[in-house]
């Protein structure tokens, strides 16, 4: 095999892995390819938690041509048992003589663990590339092994003189819908969705994934409410049950708590006024979040990009402009000087029929 050809298998077993975009959570989204005498036997990715690992299904398909195979597999095969038994022993018991892997998990129980598994054995690895928190496979997954904490999108749809909603707080709809829809997208493959009490209290959003095709399948990302002060309504519609809505506050045991617990789990933290930030990110990341997106107003989006805990910014750009007394998009401190701005970096530019979404970064990712 060239580099050529391994590059190919390993871009082709990544484009597997994105199969499983909506559906793996808490895992990564992995995908495997088996060559033998340079043909493609079989293929497999990771469709749900519980359920087979890519290099299980693929090694299933591919039966014995899978002896004297190379496996190619977006990231490092497991080499511990949870719900499934580790893929590491599943190469090696099925013949395949050589794995080239994307990257080293992060994950601290393998970690290279499984290389060093698999080359005891007597297997080939050759290990192509890293990983880091801006991968684009598993970005959540990295994060939240290398830090603690979910990636962290802020999505924001706004006129193009950037106003988000008018003066008395009307917001819909700004942008078109096909710009509404491609959220939907974003929202299937998060882990949860995050907004502000006053958010809630304004729009009563469902923060749901609900795509074009109602045939997809879909892991509902969990709702997510900051509520200091437990101002949430018991039947907003973001509310289910404690397995599918959660409530941060500061507050203490009341009548409200009571209420709102039948409907949500609720999650005190620290805060004086407003729930600690960084606290809630560390108690998602606990909760095996991975991706987590946020749709809130300026309040909390200023308050996440000041604390530095925005990894990326997503505007849906209108074209329209609703004019100076209608509010903004961050709200940050009244700045002095042009260096206290805070830079971003621009990755992806693009129309949503009339509109344009603008994905962008802070040039300094949130660190530990």
């Amino acid at each position: 095999m060239t580099a050529a050809d391994d590059a190919g298998h390993l871009a082709r077993a990544r484009r597997l892995a994105a199969r499983g975009l909506y559906t793996t959570d808490p895992n990564p989204r992995v995908g495997c390819v088996i060559v033998k005498d340079g043909e493609v036997v079989a293929e497999g990715w990771h469709e749900r938690a519980g359920g087979p690992h890519a290099e299980r299904m693929a090694l299933d398909i591919a039966g014995d041509a899978s002896r004297g195979a190379t496996a190619y597999v977006s990231l490092e095969p497991c080499s511990f048992a949870g719900r499934t038994a580790a893929c590491t022993e599943a190469l090696i018991d099925a013949g395949v003589v050589r794995v080239v892997c994307r990257g080293i998990d992060p994950n601290p129980k393998v970690s290279g663990r499984g290389i060093d598994q698999l080359r005891a054995a007597g297997l080939q690895v050759d290990v192509v590339g890293s990983l880091s928190t801006s991968d684009d496979d598993n970005p959540g997954y990295v994060s939240r092994m290398t830090r603690g904490r979910p990636w962290v999108r802020s999505k924001l749809a706004a006129s193009l003189d950037g106003r988000t909603a008018l003066a008395n707080g009307l917001s819909q709809w700004i942008t078109g819908s096909a710009s509404r829809a491609d959220v939907h997208r974003w929202r299937a493959r998060s882990s949860a969705v995050l907004t502000g009490v006053d958010t809630l209290l304004a729009d009563d959003p469902r923060l749901n994934a609900r795509l074009e095709d109602p045939a997809t399948e879909v892991k509902q990302p969990l709702r997510v409410i900051l509520d200091s002060k437990l101002r949430t309504r018991p039947d907003a519609k973001a509310l289910g049950s404690a397995d599918d809505a959660l409530i941060f506050t500061t507050s203490g045991e009341s009548a409200v708590a009571d209420a709102l617990s039948r409907r949500a789990s609720i999650e005190r933290v620290g805060g004086s006024g407003r729930c600690d930030l960084i606290e809630v990110l560390e108690a998602l990341g606990k909760r095996e979040i991975n991706e987590l997106w946020v749709e809130a107003g300026a309040v909390l989006n200023g308050a996440l990009l000041r604390e530095g805990l925005i990894d990326e910014v997503i505007v849906y750009l209108a074209p329209h402009v609703m004019g100076s007394s209608a509010r903004g998009m961050f709200a940050l401190d009244s700045l002095v000087e042009m260096e206290q701005r805070i830079g971003l970096e621009f990755t992806d530019v693009r129309r949503v029929e009339d509109d344009l979404r603008v994905v962008a970064r802070p040039r300094t990712l949130a660190g530990p």
